[in-house]
């Protein structure tokens, strides 16, 4: 959770799992790209420092938040992934839109948690600003987009476990 008192981004790579052999699924929406595009970059990197290829990654654009629980369950069935991340920023407005996305986008990842054997990573920034969700892509806060990478590698190791 980011909070002034912890940086999304700090973690020690040294105990992470190895993700040398995972293929990981991302789905990132085209809604404020300011923001998104910073976060995929996050996952990009912490993936790159975890020794995972761009081949190993397959990435997906979609065109607003709501529509990142299709493209997760999309990727989780049909591209033997390793674990799933959805990127998306929401940033609260003056209509109760805000609330519906994110609450769909919510319960949908949950869903899919629940129902399959692939993870899904919540990556979705609900803020209040645009200031908000910069600080947590990337900004003072670090980048949602590493938190969910190093996420995505633990959850499929967790994953991994239990298929030997």
């Amino acid at each position: 959770m980011a909070t002034v008192y912890h940086n999304l981004s700090d973690y020690n790579a040294e105990t992470l799992p190895s993700a040398k052999e995972m293929r990981f699924g991302v789905a990132v929406s085209e809604w404020n790209p300011d923001v998104t595009e910073k976060l995929l970059n996050g996952v990009i990197e912490t993936f790159h420092t975890q020794d995972v290829t761009d081949e190993q990654m397959i990435i997906h654009s979609v065109p607003g938040s709501f529509e990142l629980v299709y493209a997760a369950q999309l990727l989780a069935k049909k591209a033997n992934v390793d674990a799933v991340i959805v990127l998306g920023c929401v940033i609260r407005g003056d209509t109760p839109h805000f609330d519906y996305v994110c609450q769909g986008v919510t319960q949908g990842v949950a869903s899919l948690n629940a129902a399959q054997s692939v993870p899904v990573i919540f990556g979705l920034l609900t803020t209040n600003t645009l200031q908000q969700a910069l600080d947590r892509a990337g900004g003072i806060y670090g980048n949602k987009g590493s938190e969910a990478a190093v996420t995505a590698i633990r959850m499929a190791d967790i994953k991994r476990t239990f298929e030997k």
